[in-house]
């Protein structure tokens, strides 16, 4: 398997593109300024270029990241490819991995499948961090709750373009 930067980067729009949606103030928007105290005034005086594409790398770290967590190839590959010989030709560890590729193929590497890993990594990666932030932070639950959303709808949709297309 090879990882494919295009897929990569079309997953890490993934995030930019729920944002619009999630943290708009029809949607949850109103309700996180408000558990954040966020002000007009503050995001008016922010550089959102600047925001966005420090987004857009952050999200990229986390799709590269995440098509190992949602894609079962890449563990057989990564356990083999320490092998010695894997790059020789012929060689065991090398007719092993075609066996496996043989026999498993494209197996799980469907939209839904990367979907459902993607979500569990949204519930047992982000929002254990969310949690742990704003714990320190003193925010509330519903704080919580639109972060660690955000996150795990991100995180599946993410998984599922990286499972599906790469």
């Amino acid at each position: 398997m090879e990882i494919n930067f295009k897929i990569i980067l079309l997953a890490a729009l993934v995030p930019l593109v729920i944002g619009l949606v999630w943290y708009n103030p029809k949607v949850f928007g109103t309700i996180w300024m408000r558990e954040s105290g966020m002000t007009e005034d503050k995001i008016k005086g922010s550089k959102m270029g600047l925001i966005f594409g420090l987004t857009f790398l952050c999200s990229f770290f986390a799709a590269f990241t995440l098509q190992f967590l949602v894609i079962h190839q890449f563990g057989a590959q990564a356990l083999l490819g320490t092998h010695p010989d894997f790059a020789t030709p012929g060689s065991e560890a090398s007719q092993l991995m075609e066996r496996f590729n043989a026999l498993v193929g494209n197996s799980y590497r469907t939209f839904k499948h990367g979907a459902f890993h993607g979500t569990l990594s949204g519930l047992f990666l982000a929002t254990p961090i969310v949690v742990v932030v704003a714990l320190f932070e003193r925010r509330s639950f519903k704080y919580v709750a639109i972060h660690a959303g955000y996150w795990i709808l991100s995180f599946a949709l993410m998984g599922g373009v990286l499972c599906a297309l790469v």
